[in-house]
């Protein structure tokens, strides 16, 4: 089992897919703990990489199609946002 702590921001590091079988246990700022398995969190950080592409002008696969002149050269992102209740 893989644990994970949430910040007090509300995120969790995340840098990479994690094993889909794989049972990962969070625990949240608030002392509470919830397990998810790697499938549901993996699609989680499927969705905020989206999203940080879409706002950062980026193609599907983290490409600028834009001028390189960049202030973040990273596509990829490193930390996700989590909430209690999240487990399906």
């Amino acid at each position: 089992m893989i644990n994970l702590q949430q910040d007090t921001d509300g995120f969790i590091r995340m840098n990479r897919h994690f094993p889909g079988s794989a049972l990962i246990s969070i625990t949240f700022s608030d002392g509470s703990a919830e397990v998810v398995s790697g499938h549901q969190l993996n699609e989680i950080y499927d969705e905020a990489l989206a999203v940080y592409r879409a706002q950062n002008h980026l193609d599907a696969k983290g490409f600028s199609r834009g001028p390189s002149k960049t202030v973040h050269p990273k596509s990829h992102i490193e930390f996700v946002a989590v909430q209690a209740g999240m487990a399906k």
